[in-house]
């Protein structure tokens, strides 16, 4: 069981779970079941982990660009109120024959008929998640954030682990703080990595942990800054930072030593486990929001 307080919510009832990848579905899969839900998943093929079928009360594959499939399996176990989590690995969108595997239905389509086919309105991620919220609203279901089932996901402000941050680490932690909020609200992505308050890598379509990763080739002797926060407008029902021991984990390999957070908009999983690699590998996680950033610079 994971080691989450969850939330005891009155009415029991059937919660739709659109799981993509990552652990963190699992976990809210697990916390939905001990707060007494039943759990209907769609698990997107080629995200999802299969272990979901066995936590869930209905299970079923379906397709990342298939809208209309989504809301037929929840609207057959009697399903109003969804939430998501996981990663979507953009990158997979931009791979040759991408559009064989990613073949809307017709609900898509008329969903984002407007942004791709009319350009009527924009492609920022910001929009298009708008777009899934209405279309699945218009058709009786609404989507709720996933840490409303799990509350304690949510890291509070704090040295996490680690030791204290050095005057030059600090001064970094305030320098990759602004530069990834202003990364979060051109909506290009969540985390940078800095060193000596330059910036290294930003973050873009491929996600955290590649991020890293070239942040370590760039800077081979190591010793640098990752800082992952919520964009200024962050909609907490999509795309919530998260951290792990898989995100320690790369940052091990490519020499990073320090990893700051956001504070109350930031999920980590398997705290426990997490804590006990950070000592052991002497990474400083550190928790902060605005008003103690603001306070710091």
């Amino acid at each position: 069981m994971s080691e989450v307080r969850v939330l005891a919510h009155k009415q029991r009832q059937t919660i739709g779970l659109i799981a993509a990848w990552g652990r963190y579905p699992l976990v809210i899969a697990e916390a939905l079941k001990a707060s007494g839900h039943r759990v209907c998943c769609a698990a997107v093929r080629r995200h999802a982990a299969p272990e979901l079928r066995e936590l869930c009360d209905h299970f079923q594959w379906v397709g990342a660009a298939r809208i209309g499939q989504v809301v037929r399996c929840f609207r057959r176990h009697g399903v109003q109120t969804a939430t998501m989590a996981g990663k979507i690995h953009k990158v997979e969108m931009y791979q040759p024959l991408a559009w064989l595997r990613y073949t809307p239905d017709w609900t898509t389509i008329k969903t984002f008929y407007p942004h791709f086919v009319s350009r009527t309105a924009d492609q920022r991620d910001d929009t298009l998640l708008g777009a899934i919220v209405e279309a699945f609203a218009a058709r009786g279901i609404q989507l709720a954030p996933a840490t409303d089932f799990a509350e304690d996901l949510l890291v509070k402000p704090g040295l996490i682990a680690g030791a204290p941050l050095s005057p030059s680490r600090q001064a970094d932690a305030e320098f990759g703080w602004k530069m990834a909020k202003e990364m979060g609200r051109l909506d290009v992505g969540q985390s940078v990595c800095v060193k000596d308050r330059s910036v290294i890598a930003v973050e873009a379509v491929e996600g955290t942990d590649l991020c890293i990763q070239r942040a370590g080739k760039l800077c081979p002797k190591g010793g640098f800054t990752v800082v992952k926060v919520a964009k200024p407008q962050q909609d907490m029902r999509f795309d919530v930072p998260t951290v792990g021991r898989k995100t320690l984990a790369s940052m091990l390999a490519a020499g990073a030593t320090t990893l700051v957070i956001e504070a109350d908009k930031t999920i980590l999983l398997d705290e426990t486990d997490f804590r006990a690699f950070a000592r052991q590998h002497q990474i400083s996680v550190l928790a902060i929001n605005s008003s103690t950033a603001a306070a710091a610079a």
